[in-house]
């Protein structure tokens, strides 16, 4: 198990569309370990793979709710509704989107043991799903926010104001 390196809004493997695991073999399981620990460094709550630069369909996902997931050839089978939520990625430190998503979404994958999965999610799962999801495809939050900004350093109170 090790940490991997993130990459960054800015490189290319981050707009490519990923390929279908095709076997779920030692190295792919290893790999989701790798990517558990990376995102667990990093105060995640989801990850996928071409965020450490490989080009393959998997994310992990755990929102400290009790939904932990990896996911191998996730895709989605419905969605219904929309929500709006404030988002951040591991791949764009430092800024934050507010971004529209499906309020509830049914996913269907396979997982570490090579067995099919489905997930029906609402709220803050659906969204991590959905944006988890779209990094499979190329697809920033970035992309589909219609606000964006820097998050605001925290500011102490120097002398003089006080």
């Amino acid at each position: 198990m090790a940490v991997r390196q993130v990459r960054y809004e800015g490189d290319p493997v981050l707009r490519v569309k990923c390929k279908k695991v095709n076997e779920i073999s030692p190295r792919i399981k290893r790999l989701i370990e790798d990517m558990f620990d990376t995102m667990y460094e990093l105060n995640g709550v989801g990850l996928a793979a071409p965020q450490i630069g490989i080009v393959r369909r998997i994310v992990v996902i755990d929102d400290y709710n009790g939904a932990k997931y990896a996911l191998i050839n996730p895709y989605i089978v419905s969605e219904i509704g929309e929500q709006e939520s404030k988002e951040g990625c591991l791949s764009i430190p430092g800024y934050y989107g507010y971004v529209k998503r499906p309020s509830e979404i049914h996913v269907k994958a396979l997982n570490e043991n090579g067995e099919e999965i489905e997930i029906k999610a609402n709220g803050m799962l659906a969204n991590i799903l959905s944006h988890e999801l779209d990094h499979l495809d190329g697809v920033l939050y970035k992309d589909k926010a219609y606000e964006f900004a820097k998050l605001e350093e925290d500011k102490e109170l120097s002398d003089e104001d006080e």
